[in-house]
């Protein structure tokens, strides 16, 4: 079990979560702890929007650029690096405030982990050799349920479902169950935007990022790991690098592929219903989002 004093800050990507978590940090003597995967990594501060230098001296942060680009991430791995971390703010009468979108990274912690067993390199060397289309049948032909517990579409979560079950001999969903049917007890908000308004905030912090040096982050970057390359923009920035696409194309590139990220996390929260929610739109304020999470967290 986690601390009873933490508190968790969740929602999508651009909704305000890391401002919000940096006032309640002042106001509740707390220190940040980033559950975001892409955060984790050293080389992309702005790309993946992490804090500034000034937000990261008004109070302490934890598990920011921690790890080399060029490391894989998973659930476990982040369970491992947050717990202690979490575990040593709550020892010292500080308030641990978890804060970020990545949700499988937040359910790792407040959930607990399912019993899965560690990767094979050796698999997954020989399943990446196989088409998308070959994998999935696989995958159905032992977990049916698969269908709706796994997006189908993306081969690492393919690959990842598909090693469980061969690694176990057991349906991945059945592994799962537990871990999904779990309804802990969590201090928990989770910031829901109007959808028009996430747009626009969106579409402000791309244009934003490519002024704050987003072209030349990415340039210097070398090699990345699987997990890392999933980080949106790189590849949109990528293109425009080798005269694929002209810099406009490009903001609207990655302005598309966060809106439908945001999409994706705003869909996994609704789920979350360990969560509260506050409810944000184009009439909101810094500061009445602010108010509304200390009252929630009064009434925790």
């Amino acid at each position: 079990m986690l601390p009873e004093s933490t508190i968790f800050i969740a929602g999508p990507t651009a909704s305000g979560k890391s401002a919000l978590a940096l006032e309640l940090a002042s106001r509740l003597d707390g220190e940040i702890v980033n559950a975001d995967a892409f955060q984790l990594y050293a080389g992309l501060d702005v790309i993946t929007a992490k804090p500034s230098a000034a937000d990261l001296a008004r109070v302490p942060h934890h598990l920011y650029g921690v790890l080399p680009l060029t490391e894989a991430c998973d659930a476990q791995r982040y369970h491992d690096l947050a717990r202690p971390v979490i575990e040593d703010i709550a020892s010292r009468g500080k308030t641990p405030l978890v804060v970020g979108g990545s949700g499988l990274y937040l359910k790792a912690l407040t959930h607990g982990l399912a019993p899965l067993p560690q990767g094979d390199a050796a698999m997954r060397e020989k399943l990446r050799e196989r088409s998308l289309e070959d994998k999935v049948a696989e995958l159905l032909a032992l977990d049916p349920a698969a269908a709706t517990t796994v997006n189908l579409r993306n081969p690492r979560y393919v690959e990842r479902a598909l090693e469980i079950c061969l690694l176990t001999g057991k349906p991945q969903s059945e592994l799962r169950q537990s871990f999904q049917n779990a309804r802990p007890k969590v201090r928990g908000i989770v910031l829901s935007w109007e959808r028009e308004a996430l747009c626009h905030r969106i579409e402000a912090r791309t244009r934003q990022m490519l002024a704050s040096g987003a072209l030349e982050e990415v340039a210097a970057l070398g090699e990345v790991s699987l997990t890392a390359c999933k980080a949106i923009g790189i590849r949109e920035i990528r293109d425009h690098l080798t005269g694929k696409l002209p810099l406009e194309q490009t903001i609207e590139a990655i302005a598309i592929a966060t809106r439908q990220y945001a999409k994706r996390q705003a869909t996994w929260f609704r789920r979350e219903t360990c969560y509260q929610t506050i409810c944000l739109d184009s009439s909101s304020t810094a500061q009445s989002a602010v108010e509304s999470a200390l009252r929630l967290i009064s009434s925790f």
